[in-house]
């Protein structure tokens, strides 16, 4: 039986041998394109979390710097075996546990193979940089600026479930109001936003009753500020899942988000989200 998400927030594919000679460009159309047929990628295996180790992210940082997020790039085992200081086959396994992870996407043609990093390795290496980033500059407040939005109603159900509001009073400390603060996040925001996932926020554990299972989910603090004033105690929710949307961030209150700062769809926001 599948986990159900909480408050309204589920937005819920090798090559061995030794190919020479390392070029990076634009993709050219002489060669016989040979595009393997696509694989099934379980769930483990598409989110990465039993064939993607410290090794294969090395590889998948080799490939961005020398261009593969922005598109195509030409790439040997033999020179990316060379680079990594191991054989050819461990070079060539480890492209294809990226593959295989759903964070690359390979094509051969008679004279390499071309690689390109998918939406899932973006945000892989984002998270892998914001570990970085927490190392080098101790962030331990994020600001996210968007609009108020409004959502499709799922919140209201969800909060009000026993198994989650009672954890919302113990482990939050307030009892939230029963409808969920939607912000459609700035572009530069939603670039920002993978730094949540490695900021310490509180856990929600996932419970089930007679019907069903129900996700768990991680609460993060925050202070909704609007030119209007601001707004403390809140909490940005994610489910806990591999998938979500990247382009929102939904939040719970003790009050009414939109009546304690006057809020209206449009209206511009920042959420401030600070560890504690």
């Amino acid at each position: 039986m599948g986990a159900e998400a909480p408050p309204g927030l589920g937005v819920l594919g090798g090559l061995d041998g030794g190919l020479t000679g390392l070029t990076f460009g634009t993709r050219s159309t002489s060669g016989i394109l040979m595009r393997r047929a696509p694989e099934s990628v379980g769930m483990s295996q598409a989110t990465g979390t039993s064939e993607v180790g410290f090794d294969e992210l090395a590889v998948l940082k080799l490939l961005a710097l020398d261009g593969a997020r922005r598109g195509e790039v030409k790439v040997s085992c033999g020179d990316l075996a060379g680079r990594l200081d191991a054989s050819n086959q461990t070079a060539s396994r480890r492209l294809q546990a990226l593959e295989d992870a759903g964070l690359v996407e390979r094509d051969l043609v008679n004279d390499g193979q071309w690689v390109a990093i998918t939406d899932e390795g973006e945000r892989t290496l984002e998270r892998e940089y914001e570990d970085y980033r927490r190392i080098f500059e101790d962030a331990g407040e994020l600001a996210l600026d968007g609009t108020v939005t409004s959502g499709m109603g799922e919140g209201r159900h969800y909060i009000s479930l026993p198994g989650y509001m009672r954890q919302f009073e113990e482990k939050l400390g307030y009892e939230p109001y029963l409808g969920t603060l939607n912000v459609d996040l700035s572009a530069e925001s939603q670039r920002a936003r993978s730094a949540l996932e490695a900021m310490d926020g509180v856990g929600i554990d996932g419970w089930e009753d007679e019907e069903r299972t129900y996700g768990p989910a991680t609460c993060y603090h925050a202070t909704v500020e609007s030119g209007d004033g601001a707004f403390s105690p809140a909490h940005v929710i994610v489910p806990d899942r591999t998938h979500h949307d990247e382009t929102q961030v939904e939040l719970i209150a003790p009050t009414k988000l939109r009546e304690a700062l006057g809020l209206l769809d449009g209206d511009e926001v920042t959420v401030r989200v600070e560890e504690q």
